[in-house]
């Protein structure tokens, strides 16, 4: 298998947009009222060319004080050291957390040899200050010491690798397409964060344009199903990689089912 699912684990949201650990066989859902709970995974894909892993977590850190992000890349059979590219949907904190971790004291890139894809005016955007849900320090960090592409609109990059500027999550969100070995590899970011948003038609209210979201959502979920596409989903409870079917509504199956 060429595609990982890097699970960070299962948060709650509350209006303060702080993300808490939320274990669901222990925790109690009503403790936590106001609350909205999401679950957290960047993906790793291995392709003839490159290491990419799309989109980067919470930064969350295991017991020996390690990025869970990099802990999960290993048990992946890699080394964050080999990681070549790093595509990023949008910056909202939930994507970009695991981009930097603590070195001898100081903030670095967690990625520091790997070339970093971003939207131009999603990383305009990141730095307004016009929201909340983004953290400037990380993008300090970045633009201090990271390698970092900025690509506008739509396109090709390379080796496989196309980017769309979709907006409907934030003003700036993009998707990727990557083929590779005869496949292609989708990756919606929060425009397609979970396979349930396929099966149920709504405008969510989180969303910068909801309206627009969900007819992407539809959108993409039919070419996924006519061209084969493997899906990621970034926010999935259960199937986080999956291939989507269109026979009187949608619905998405494991790889191998």
């Amino acid at each position: 298998m060429n595609i990982y699912a890097l699970g960070e684990g299962s948060f709650s949201v509350d209006s303060t947009k702080k993300f808490v650990p939320f274990n669901p066989l222990t925790n109690n859902p009503q403790d936590r009222k106001g609350s909205i709970f999401i679950h957290v995974q960047p993906f790793l894909l291995k392709t003839e060319h490159d290491l990419i892993l799309m989109d980067a977590g919470l930064g969350f850190k295991n017991p020996n004080g390690e990025l869970m992000l990099h802990d999960n890349i290993r048990n992946a059979g890699f080394e964050p050291e080999e990681v070549t590219l790093v595509l990023m949907s949008h910056l909202h904190y939930d994507h970009t957390g695991g981009l930097v971790m603590e070195r001898n004291g100081r903030m670095e890139p967690s990625f520091p040899d790997a070339e970093h894809v971003i939207q131009r005016g999603e990383w305009e955007f990141a730095f307004s200050g016009k929201s909340t849900s983004y953290r400037q320090p990380i993008f300090e960090v970045l633009q201090r010491s990271a390698n970092i592409t900025l690509v506008e609109g739509s396109g090709a990059f390379r080796n496989g690798v196309s980017y769309e500027l979709t907006g409907g999550h934030t003003p700036f969100h993009q998707v990727f397409k990557i083929e590779s070995a005869g496949k292609i590899y989708f990756f919606g970011g929060d425009v397609l964060p979970e396979p349930e948003q396929l099966i149920r038609r709504f405008a969510a209210k989180y969303d910068f344009d909801g309206r627009k979201s969900m007819e992407l959502r539809e959108r993409f979920g039919k070419q996924a199903a006519e061209e084969n596409w493997i899906c990621c989903f970034y926010h999935a409870k259960n199937l986080a990689i999956g291939k989507v079917t269109l026979n009187d509504g949608f619905s998405v199956k494991t790889l191998d089912s």
